[in-house]
């Protein structure tokens, strides 16, 4: 059985995603609140430039194999 990589980025959204509903419920402190808030911030961070990193590699990869063709995307 393999096991599935975790990606730094899949942490962080796991972590981001416990601390809003953490901070939705209102049942911590309001220094703890501020506290979660300020890890959801650097949390927030590192998802953005994950994903700007990915995107920069898709784009890569796209102009390496030549045109880009954009299809309509069709919810069938």
């Amino acid at each position: 059985m393999t096991k599935k990589k975790i990606t730094p980025f899949e942490d962080s959204l796991a972590e981001l995603e416990q601390l809003v509903s953490q901070l939705e419920q209102g049942e911590i402190s309001l220094e703890e609140s501020l506290k979660s808030f300020e890890r959801g911030v650097t949390l927030t961070r590192i998802c953005q430039k994950a994903l700007q990193e990915a995107e920069q590699k898709v784009q890569i990869l796209i102009d390496q194999n030549g045109t880009q063709t954009l299809e309509p995307f069709t919810d069938e």
